[in-house]
């Protein structure tokens, strides 16, 4: 779910229920944050990766 790793939130010690809820309520879904940097950050003109599509 939300493309982490099973356990990244529900495996940490001490940590209930609510917590782990407002932990991936707060938190960015990596897709979408990868998608965000792509559409926002001007390409770089002498760059290899970020001129090919």
């Amino acid at each position: 779910m939300q493309g982490l790793e099973p356990g990244w939130v529900t495996a940490t010690p001490g940590l209930g229920r609510p917590a782990q809820l407002t932990a991936l309520g707060n938190g960015v879904v990596p897709q979408q944050a990868s998608r965000a940097v792509q559409l926002l950050a001007p390409p770089f003109p002498h760059c290899f990766h970020c001129t090919t599509t």
